[in-house]
């Protein structure tokens, strides 16, 4: 027998789901660039997709025992980022590993900033302070 749920509970439920998958995603693949999700089937957005699949299926296992998929009903993309310079998530990650990597703070954040402009069409702009601090 079919349980029925309202269409409150429904997009509830799904919009939890989303967020879960995204913050699991997000923990995991942060090294990879990660930057988004679709779930019609799902496809992860990175900017470097060599490593993001696993080996051997990894994660379709993890992602099948994890939110309780049936097995065999999950297909699994990587997709790399169309333009990387315009996502904010993959260059908000991307600072963080400059900084492990020991490139100095000002040299970093003026490097996300630079690669940010010249990805940037006319007309946009990146107000920036004189200097940064810290």
């Amino acid at each position: 027998m079919a349980v029925q749920i309202s269409k409150k509970r429904k997009f509830v439920a799904d919009g939890i789901f989303k967020t879960e998958l995204n913050e699991f995603l997000t923990w995991e693949l942060a090294e990879d660039g990660y930057s988004g999700v679709e779930v019609t089937e799902i496809i992860i957005l990175a900017t470097r997709t060599q490593n993001v699949l696993g080996e051997k299926g990894q994660w379709i296992q993890e992602l099948t025992g994890r939110f309780g998929f049936p097995e065999g009903s999950v297909e699994l993309y990587a997709e790399k980022v169309a333009a990387r310079g315009l996502c904010a998530i993959a260059q908000a990650e991307s600072l963080p590993y400059k900084l492990l990597g020991g490139l100095a703070v000002r040299r970093a954040c003026y490097s996300v900033l630079r690669y940010l402009m010249e990805s940037w069409t006319k007309g946009r702009g990146v107000w920036e302070t004189p200097r940064t601090e810290g």
